[in-house]
C-alpha cells in the first residue's frame, strides 16, 4: 500500500493554470494550487463562481481550455476515474432504482466498491434498501448518493454541493459520513455556498469568485489571522454579492 508521503512526492493533487472557456464566457481563469493526500478542502464561493466547473474538470467529465491538472500524476481520464469518486449536486439515479438497486449498480460499475460498507453507510443513514428513489426526499436522496461515493475505495473525493437543499438532521448525518470517511491516504474536496455548518470539518479552505481564487489557505490560521470564523470571512469576501 502506498503511504501518504508516496502520494505528497507525487503531488497527491496538482492543479498549474487551469482555464476553462464556454464560448465567450471564462468559467475558470489559470486556477492553481496542490492538495497533499490528508486533507478536506472547503471549496467556497456563490454559484456561478467555477466551483462545479473545477469538479467536473477533476472528475474527467470536463476537458479544461488550458493548463493542467494532475491526480495522483495522471492527468484526468480512464486512469484518474478509477480512484477519484464524484457526487455531483444533483441526483442521477433512476427514479425506479431501490437503494438497493443502486447498491448493486455501484457494486457491478466500480471494482473498488466496498458493498460491507455500503450496507454499514445505509443503517448510518437510515435508509431501507427497498425504498425507491421516487419515494425519497432530497435529504433522503443526498444521503444514498453519499453512500454511493463514499463506499468506494477511492484516493480523491469530489462532493459538489452535498448540502443543499437538505434538513438539518439530514445534514448532520451527512457532514458525520465526510468526516468517518476521512483518511490519511485520500483526500477530499467539498464545493458549498453553505459554511457554517461544515466549517469545522475543513483543514484548508478556498474561496473562489468569477473563476479565480481570492483567498487560500490554512482554516485554522485565516480564523486567527482575521479573528473571525470561516463563515464570517465567507460573510466579508462575498457579502457585495447579497
Amino acid at each position: 500500500m502506498s503511504t501518504a508521503s508516496e502520494y505528497n512526492q507525487q503531488e497527491f493533487l496538482s492543479v498549474q493554470n487551469l482555464t476553462k472557456d464556454y464560448g465567450g464566457r471564462r468559467a475558470l481563469e489559470n486556477i492553481s494550487f496542490t492538495l497533499p493526500a490528508g486533507r478536506i478542502l472547503g471549496l467556497m464561493g456563490p454559484n456561478g463562481s467555477g466551483k462545479t466547473t473545477f469538479m467536473k474538470i477533476a472528475a474527467g467529465l470536463l476537458k479544461a481550455s488550458s493548463g493542467s491538472i494532475r491526480i495522483c500524476g495522471s492527468a484526468p481520464g480512464i486512469r484518474t476515474k478509477s480512484v477519484v469518486s464524484f457526487l455531483p449536486d444533483r441526483n442521477i439515479l433512476p427514479k425506479w432504482m431501490t437503494a438497493g438497486d443502486a447498491l448493486d449498480y455501484y457494486d457491478d460499475y466500480f471494482s473498488d466498491f466496498d458493498r460491507t460498507k455500503a450496507v454499514e453507510m445505509l443503517n448510518f443513514m437510515r435508509l431501507r434498501k427497498e425504498q425507491h428513489v421516487t419515494d425519497m426526499s432530497k435529504g433522503m436522496i443526498e444521503k444514498l448518493n453519499l453512500t454511493l461515493s463514499f463506499s468506494r475505495n477511492a484516493k480523491l473525493f469530489l462532493l459538489d454541493e452535498p448540502l443543499g437543499g437538505v434538513d438539518p438532521v439530514a445534514r448532520e448525518r451527512i457532514v458525520s459520513t465526510i468526516v468517518r470517511t476521512y483518511s490519511e491516504y485520500s483526500s477530499i474536496i467539498v464545493s458549498t455556498h453553505l459554511v457554517h455548518d461544515i466549517e469545522n470539518m475543513f483543514d484548508t479552505v478556498c474561496f473562489i469568485d468569477e473563476g479565480t481564487i481570492l483567498l487560500w489557505g490554512n482554516a485554522e490560521e485565516l480564523r486567527t489571522e482575521n479573528s473571525m470564523s470561516i463563515d464570517q470571512l465567507y460573510v466579508k469576501l462575498y457579502g457585495d454579492r447579497y
